[in-house]
């Protein structure tokens, strides 16, 4: 057992090891079918903690963790010492200057809750539970990605723990090879315990989705590609394969059924958009119509995420131009008994391909859509059945899978797509070398 009687005194926070009583409860993420168990863990409530507990690990030779929400979760954490930062939950909204000012433990739903006060929008992922920090560092593509961009693009500023134990900014002006690297380089550059986002002023969304039942799935998938090919940069639509197990989480009426759920979001004129969204409504008889003006405190029902912890299982990568081929060869793949609860889409382009002044380290710019396979919420597929069945799948779409990914997708890289350039990995890493000499944050995708 790791002795951590010097951190324990030096700390008031919870200092904690196996056999602990609060260790379990500490160290769980969100995704249930992983477990956790550090040699330590530290409950950092303030950048201070972090500070000593980097400081503590650096000179024990013991390589650091770092968790908050722990929602992108796909491998256990087996040693060393875990920082966890859900306590750094410090949320400030400038109206004047369009800014937040986020903790690293803060949520993507608190901080639209908060913003739309006052009539702004975090450029946000799909999901209200995921942690804001995490999701940034790895580029982040949601709901407004082809109007708004990478939700990384947006980032203004980072207070950042090195790996020598340095509290420092990431900005422009300051440090700005680092802040070129946080932006989408994931992990290994230091311990984020704030960041600062530029928020959207939108005032109106036309936004949504429409839900279909299975029979009309062809004709939906093959129509929605069809759309895409001409879609207004304005536009960010998606689409998912579901597949509902007879489970009593999921609602009575949808047990056992599988269901197309097509997702829009216009921001912009409610007019307009209904216009440009009336192509997809015309697809096929639509069993839901949820689409239409949407307060900006209700972006989480585009995608309507499930919420709370459970065991889960994803894997993705990103595409290029697809066409009718693709989508008989997607159907082909995915179709009736297929392990997977949802099988998503996502439409690329507009502003996702254009860096931001700087630039920054976001792999998979050249990217057109995105591919995600959600495993059926049983763990006993995990370990091989879901890894098998979606290698199947990426075999069966080898012609559209694109050269590069970007890492929020690439959760095992079962696909074989690297999430960066040679050049953009090169550069990671002589950035991970200046600010982690050591390696005390372990090693790095």
């Amino acid at each position: 057992m790791t002795d951590i009687s010097e951190l324990r005194s030096a700390l008031t926070v919870p200092v904690l090891v196996p056999g602990d009583p609060e260790f379990a409860g500490e160290v769980a993420g969100s995704n249930l079918a992983v477990t956790n168990e550090p040699d330590a863990a530290v409950g950092a409530a303030t950048e201070t903690d972090v500070v000593d507990a980097v400081r503590y690990a650096a000179a024990n030779a013991l390589p650091v963790r770092v968790q908050a929400t722990g929602h992108g979760a796909h491998a256990a954490i087996t040693d060393g010492l875990l920082i966890t930062t859900r306590r750094l939950d410090r949320l400030t909204i400038d109206e004047a200057e369009r800014t937040a000012t986020v903790g690293a433990g803060v949520s993507w739903g608190t901080v639209i809750d908060a913003a739309a006060e006052h009539g702004l929008a975090p450029v946000a992922g799909s999901s209200r539970q995921v942690g804001v920090v995490g999701y940034l560092l790895g580029g982040g593509l949601g709901p407004l990605a082809r109007s708004h961009g990478f939700s990384s693009d947006h980032v203004l500023s980072f207070r950042v723990v090195t790996g020598a134990g340095d509290l420092v900014e990431a900005s422009a002006s300051e440090n700005p090879d680092l802040f070129w690297a946080l932006r989408g380089g994931k992990s290994g550059l230091g311990i984020v315990t704030e960041v600062r986002i530029r928020l959207a002023e939108l005032p109106s969304l036309y936004a949504g989705s429409l839900l279909f039942e299975e029979q009309h799935a062809e004709a939906v998938v093959r129509g929605w590609i069809d759309y895409t090919a001409h879609a207004s940069e304005r536009v960010t639509t998606s689409i998912a394969l579901l597949q509902f197990p007879p489970v009593e989480a999921v609602p009575e009426e949808m047990r056992g059924r599988s269901f197309v759920a097509l997702r829009f979001a216009f921001p912009g004129d409610l007019a307009e958009g209904e216009h440009l969204a009336a192509p997809l409504r015309a697809l096929a008889p639509a069993l839901t119509d949820a689409l239409g003006p949407l307060p900006l405190a209700q972006v989480g029902l585009i995608h309507n995420d499930p919420e709370g912890a459970a065991p889960s299982w994803s894997n993705g990568t990103l595409l290029s131009p697809i066409d009718q081929d693709f989508a008989t060869a997607l159907l082909a793949a995915v179709g009736p008994g297929a392990p997977f609860v949802a099988v998503e889409l996502r439409h690329l382009g507009g502003a996702t391909r254009r860096d931001v002044v700087g630039g920054s380290a976001v792999g998979g710019r050249s990217g057109a859509y995105t591919l995600s396979l959600i495993g059926m919420p049983d763990p006993g597929l995990f370990p091989a059945v879901l890894p098998a069945a979606a290698e199947a799948v990426y075999e069966a779409l080898r012609p559209w899978i694109n050269a590069e990914s970007t890492i929020n997708f690439a959760s095992h890289s079962l696909a074989g797509t690297p999430s960066w350039s040679p050049e953009t990995a090169a550069r990671l890493a002589e950035v991970r070398a200046e600010y982690d000499p050591r390696g005390v944050f372990g090693a790095t995708p």
